[in-house]
């Protein structure tokens, strides 16, 4: 891909840049074997969401016609989607070809994947005795040649599409419609295996074995399925009826989401024929529309889930504690001494549910308010919180609804807090709240005493395991008084920003970020001009916005360095004749998720660094209630610096973000292999960050 007259590289073709990274890690030899089919769910799912959002977003505004087709693209989004079109297809060739050599490997190992024509004698009862018993009840074939209209198919389920023929054509063909009920039973069923063999079935070929049964009294003899899925538009409508409340309005988005137009079909590309036509005809689909042949399996999401049966276990390390809480009693008493960070997931996660179960108990403690996106979905968060109301605290959660696909969650969350006592703040209209903050207040000696977290990730001791995030506990007044105002905004939104706007410490989206960000690249401008070190080192999720990306080529061009590790979205141009010096842009994409945002800027040599839950997109700079934080620690400055060394310095997991969207790998540089995420784990272990000095980015 070359860079022509743009000026960005489009979002959605980025995207797809990162899930080709992903499958590269399903292709990579060193990746243990289960490791490699869990990457081709995450690869999988991430196909499905990109199409229920991004691709029905494209089809939307080239619904609306020229006058808004353009609002936040440089080419026509037609244009877009056939590109998008043509690199899904040649990713789905990919993917196969990596799923035939993981079969290859599964077998080496005795895992064998089982069809229902490949059943031995004893596993034949077994499937028809489970079909009985579990799966029966829990299915409805649909007949549907007959109907106008077809039923409502679920987004998330897979379905055998059925032919049902007479050998000697005595009866017409007639098309069934099977879902399969993973949802209930799950995707796999273990069958009986000889010697120390596993073989594993999947629930729709369960259901295949059994079409005899299921339509026998039909008189046919003959029975052909293949499996199918329908990716749905996944935006929610909000409409502006002020009659309906917050809630209602969600509620019925959801409901509204569930019958969302079709924008991908994916399909056995061995189905027959006229069935294939028909169901096209049946969802108002053509073969303009995204319609992917694939093979026999589809939703591969569920082979994130895949049986344990590996012999090689996982050699994973379990997260530790922070040594500045190492030996306390209390993690309260340490953060009210001194800040601390934790970095997840080699940090554990407990002390951030130690604190709030220490506030729940602690007499002195009035009140606790914190934000939550998503929640696990047996938190021990939300655990702690209602049995701080039990105790006579007063706890406000701020639940943002519309939290992507975790919206029915969220409201079932709000019923069972307010129903606890809990006071919960629900979405603020046209904003959506991303922070991740806390504030704990507690009377001592007629004296209010705030404390709590800002954090970069959700509230999530599941995610929290396996996504890189920082979070940031302290007591600083300066951070506590600006959480404080955050939080006096979320309740009192309808009065204005100026809360917002009054943050002197803490930088809110959106505000005030936006500004500050030109400011500082502003300042490392000047800095390279007057002929002084200039660097800016920046590590997030997505970067996509085009007034930021703008100024950080005026900043290359000035001769700033710029160092960039940036996970998904990546629309910059990193390769330029005009910059200074080279910018470096890698991705790191490897068993931990790198999910943390981290702002440094030299400035001059005295380093300014941040934490943030933002990316610099415009939806979180502009549309979103974010929060970024400085760090004033020394010791806590230098570990957040020499961990974004040692990324910037891998050369295992690392590819490198260029014009051409390669994503190709870093090159060794002689035998040193340096995997950063097993390096940074060994980093944190040994570092103690008040006594250890250690480079800052000056020695880039």
């Amino acid at each position: 891909m070359s860079q022509n007259k743009r000026k960005t590289i489009p979002r959605d073709i980025s995207w797809l840049s990162f899930n080709a990274r992903v499958l590269q890690e399903a292709a990579d030899p060193s990746v243990p074997l289960k490791e490699k089919i869990k990457f081709l769910g995450i690869f999988s799912n991430n196909t499905d969401e990109f199409f229920r959002v991004r691709v029905a977003t494209l089809k939307r505004m080239v619904d609306f016609g020229p006058k808004l087709r353009n609002m936040h693209l440089e080419q026509d989004p037609a244009d877009i989607l056939k590109e998008i079109q043509d690199i899904v297809l040649d990713q789905q060739g990919e993917f196969n070809r990596i799923w035939e050599q993981a079969k290859e490997e599964l077998a080496i190992n005795n895992i064998y994947l089982v069809s229902d024509n490949e059943l031995n004698e004893e596993q034949q009862k077994f499937v028809t005795q489970f079909f009985q018993q579990e799966v029966r009840s829990n299915i409805i074939p649909l007949m549907v040649e007959g109907i106008s209209h077809l039923p409502y198919l679920r987004e998330k389920s897979i379905y055998l599409g059925v032919v049902l023929s007479k050998s000697d054509h005595s009866l017409k063909r007639k098309y069934s419609i099977i879902e399969v009920p993973s949802k209930t039973l799950g995707r796999f069923k273990e069958l009986p295996s000889p010697g120390n063999e596993h073989h594993i079935i999947l629930l729709e070929d369960v259901i295949r074995f059994n079409l005899k049964n299921i339509f026998s009294f039909f008189g046919y003899d003959h029975y052909d399925s293949w499996i199918f899925k329908v990716t749905r538009d996944a935006e929610m409508d909000i409409d502006n009826d002020i009659s309906t409340s917050f809630i209602q309005k969600i509620e019925k988005g959801l409901k509204n989401r569930r019958k969302g137009k079709p924008v991908r079909f994916v399909y056995d590309r061995n189905m027959d024929p006229s069935l294939l036509e028909f169901l096209m005809v049946k969802l108002n689909l053509s073969k303009k529309d995204s319609l992917i042949p694939g093979g026999r399996i589809h939703n591969f999401r569920h082979f994130m889930d895949f049986p344990d049966v590996f012999p090689q276990k996982s050699k994973r390390k379990k997260p530790f504690m922070h040594p500045a809480l190492v030996n306390a009693q209390r993690v309260t008493d340490v953060v009210l001494k001194r800040d601390v960070m934790l970095n997840f997931p080699y940090h554990s996660f407990d002390p951030v549910i130690d604190l709030l179960r220490e506030a729940a108990i602690d007499p002195s403690v009035t009140g606790i308010k914190i934000t939550a996106y998503r929640l696990a979905a047996d938190s021990k968060i939300v655990n702690a919180l209602v049995n701080a109301v039990r105790n006579g605290k007063s706890v406000t959660v701020m639940l943002e609804l519309r939290a992507r696909f975790d919206e029915e969650a969220n409201i079932e969350w709000k019923d069972y807090l307010e129903l606890e006592g809990v006071k919960v703040l629900i979405s603020i209209p046209n904003l959506k709240v991303h922070a991740k903050i806390c504030l704990i207040t507690k009377k001592v000696e007629k004296k209010n005493i705030q404390y709590g977290f800002v954090s970069t990730g959700n509230m999530n001791e599941k995610t929290a395991g396996v996504y890189g995030d920082h979070c940031l506990l302290t007591a600083d007044k300066g951070i506590m008084s600006d959480v404080t105002r955050i939080f006096s905004y979320l309740e009192n939104w309808k009065n204005g920003m100026q809360s917002l706007k009054n943050c002197s410490s803490l930088i809110p989206c959106p505000t005030s970020l936006r500004q500050e960000l030109m400011k500082w690249i502003n300042r490392e401008i000047k800095y390279a001009k007057e002929g002084r070190d200039a660097v800016i080192c920046l590590k997030m999720n997505s970067l996509s916005d085009e007034q930021l990306i703008e100024k950080l080529y005026d900043a290359a061009k000035s001769g700033v360095k710029i160092y960039l590790i940036i996970r998904g979205i990546f629309c910059m141009y990193s390769e330029n004749k005009k910059f200074t010096y080279p910018i470096k842009a890698i991705s790191i994409v490897d068993e931990y998720l790198e999910h943390a945002r981290m702002f440094v800027f030299h400035n001059g040599g005295n380093e300014k660094v941040y934490i943030s839950s933002a990316d610099w997109m415009v939806r979180n700079l502009d549309h979103r209630i974010e929060v970024t934080c400085p760090v004033k620690d020394p010791g806590i400055k230098r570990t957040l610096i020499e961990m974004f060394n040692i990324q910037l310095s891998d050369n295992v997991k690392a590819r490198i973000l260029d014009n051409e969207l390669s994503n190709r790998y870093v090159e060794k540089n002689g035998d040193e292999r340096i995997r950063s995420q097993e390096e940074i784990y060994n980093f944190l272990q040994q570092f103690n960050e008040v006594k250890t000095e250690v480079n800052a980015i000056g020695s880039y």
